[in-house]
């Protein structure tokens, strides 16, 4: 059975490939060439990361499909502990090793023939575009970052949806997620934290879990290894370790931030690009949402994606 959400072009092929990361944590990914691919030229390359999750057969594979058949060399992959790659338990989430990610990704396709070095580049969709410009932070090998539709993770669970937690609910819930561990560690089965993406959807439901659920548990978005759960203890390493405290250190490598006019997340973006040193610029496609820009391929701005890393990589 194929759980690619979308039809590869015949104008690329995709390949199968794992690779370690430097904890050995074995990652499962996909390698997305033009079909033309001639192993004695220099290509670009991009490395593509998946929404807090997401797996590479969803968003990250849509991009990947078309921007090989622009000339780039893509790889999508699964973050440890989730999808098709290695690590136990299940939906571990943690900020040291999805940045880690990326940078055993870089690892890969930098070693791979008919790639150019000099060229590598990176598009992170949701909290990977937060992991992405973390990994550029201390990476000098990523020429350039792209964001789409981003989230900063340990923000979030730090401070809450738009600074929503207040001392007094962080408090309750730093108590909750260290009786879990007792827990977790006597049954050696962790606890997930509830689907990010609901199931049911109703007039209850609040709109930013009828966005999630309508694409994550429908059948626009579904493939079974993307349950949106994570172990309930990974909370507490986001909230003690922010991710993109050194953004300035990314210059003068430059950034593009990618957000949808009317995406609930618009504010992070928003924020990094105040935040980050020149050059970098803040991309708002008129009329799209937050989801909209993880498969919609008539709203996602590839062109601007492609002029943006042909620029950075002259």
């Amino acid at each position: 059975m194929d759980d690619y959400i979308f039809t590869l072009s015949d104008k690329v092929t995709r390949q199968p490939v794992s690779y370690e990361n430097r904890f050995g944590i074995k990652l499962a990914g996909d390698l997305y060439r033009p079909a033309d691919f001639d192993e004695s030229k220099s290509y670009p390359a991009l490395i593509i990361g998946a929404p807090y999750g997401g797996v590479k057969e969803q968003g990250p594979g849509i991009y990947a499909n078309e921007l090989a058949q622009r000339g780039f060399v893509a790889l999508t992959f699964d973050p440890s502990y989730n999808g098709d790659s290695e690590g136990h338990p299940r939906r571990v989430s943690s900020p040291e090793l999805f940045v880690e990610d990326f940078h055993a990704g870089v690892d890969f396709i930098g070693t791979r023939p008919g790639i150019d070095r000099n060229r590598i580049g990176v598009i992170g969709i949701c909290g990977s575009g937060g992991f992405g410009l973390s990994a550029a932070q201390v990476d000098p090998r990523i020429k350039a970052v792209a964001t789409v539709s981003m989230y900063d993770i340990s923000r979030m669970h730090a401070e809450g949806f738009a600074g929503s937690l207040d001392e007094e609910t962080r408090n309750s819930n730093l108590a909750m997620m260290a009786e879990q561990r007792w827990e977790d560690f006597v049954s050696g089965r962790p606890k997930y934290s509830p689907r990010g993406s609901p199931l049911q959807i109703d007039e209850e439901t609040p709109a930013i879990g009828c966005e999630f659920g309508e694409f994550y548990s429908r059948p626009r978005g579904y493939h079974p290894n993307s349950t949106t759960q994570f172990t309930l203890s990974s909370s507490m390493a986001f909230m003690n370790f922010p991710v993109l405290d050194k953004l300035t250190w990314i210059s003068p490598r430059p950034i593009l931030l990618v957000i949808g006019e009317h995406a609930h997340s618009r504010y992070f973006s928003e924020d990094i690009h105040e935040a980050a040193a020149d050059p970098k610029e803040l991309y708002i496609v008129p009329g799209a949402n937050h989801v909209d820009l993880y498969d919609k391929t008539d709203l996602i701005p590839f062109d601007k994606l492609e002029r943006f890393f042909g620029d950075a990589f002259e």
